[in-house]
């Protein structure tokens, strides 16, 4: 039987870090810059490495996606093997790793199976459509199957943030300048959805206290949670996620809320200092 492959990139977070290599899921790396110096997210960078070195760095971070020939590389290693590939990546709407991926794939029509798929989504939403995927290649699933239960999940992954990096919104012109300015001189802080693969700003928020609410809020509108995590920009609650926690354990008795931290992919998008929740809600309906 011909085995399928997944790979994803570093944007993706799981729950179990340990799964990449039971399942035998490969990770390319997103390539984090500081100033002059570059980093391989995951490999040369974690995310503890990433908050750690950025009180210590004047500017904002950024993030390219893998090169075409790293992708390329990759799919002609396992194409010689014959194996099929289904490669899950980053929302296109966040950066250029599913265009880079495609790019590479389409050199081997003919001569393999490659599937490349936009997840629309990132971080731990991505991380649990990869994870179904590799399960359900460990089970000898045809690619087929695997391609058709990830579609059937993605539009039930929902993720909301809130943050105070302003500036890192502005840069990745989901603010306009005026925007971050008065934003900053308010104290507002942007309430963010993923949306058709996109963060974008829903609403604004004045308090760290009402963006908690919001939060809540959040939670409340689906009456069937599969999977849900708070993420947090470090490894230790603060006070804003020891809040949330209270509030949630407080209104959903009995439902799990793990706490993670997101790394450096989603930091240079919506900032350091964001706190969100991100929800996969299975195959029931929103309430």
């Amino acid at each position: 039987m011909t085995r399928v492959h997944v790979i994803t990139d570093s944007g993706a977070h799981f729950a179990d870090p340990g799964v990449v290599e039971r399942l035998g899921i490969t990770v390319v790396s997103q390539i984090i810059q500081l100033g002059a110096q570059q980093f391989r997210e995951g490999v040369d960078l974690s995310a503890e490495d990433f908050y750690r070195r950025l009180p210590h760095f004047i500017g904002t971070p950024e993030c390219h996606p893998p090169s075409v020939d790293e992708f390329r590389a990759l799919y002609a290693s396992l194409i010689r093997r014959n194996e099929q590939v289904l490669s899950i990546h980053t929302s296109s709407r966040m950066n250029q790793t599913i265009a880079r991926a495609r790019q590479a794939a389409d050199e081997f029509l003919g001569r393999g199976k490659i599937v490349v798929i936009d997840s629309m989504h990132t971080s731990l939403g991505l991380g649990i459509l990869i994870e179904a995927a590799a399960e359900a290649a460990l089970s000898g699933e045809p690619l087929d199957e695997m391609v058709r239960i990830v579609r059937g999940m993605i539009p039930h992954m929902y993720a909301v943030y809130f943050t105070d990096s302003l500036d890192y919104l502005e840069r990745g012109k989901r603010l306009s300048k005026s925007q971050s300015i008065l934003g900053a001189m308010l104290g507002i802080k942007p309430f963010l959805s993923v949306e058709d693969g996109e963060i974008i700003p829903m609403e604004k928020v004045r308090t760290r206290e009402k963006a908690i609410e919001k939060l809540v809020e959040f939670v409340s509108e689906f009456s069937a949670i599969e999977r849900v995590a708070i993420m947090q920009s470090g490894a230790q609650p603060t006070e804003d996620t020891r809040l949330l926690l209270e509030r949630l354990e407080q209104t959903f008795p009995g439902q799990y809320f793990p706490v993670m931290m997101y790394g450096a992919s989603l930091a240079c998008m919506i900032g350091p200092n964001g706190l969100g929740i991100v929800i996969y809600e299975g195959v029931a309906p929103r309430a």
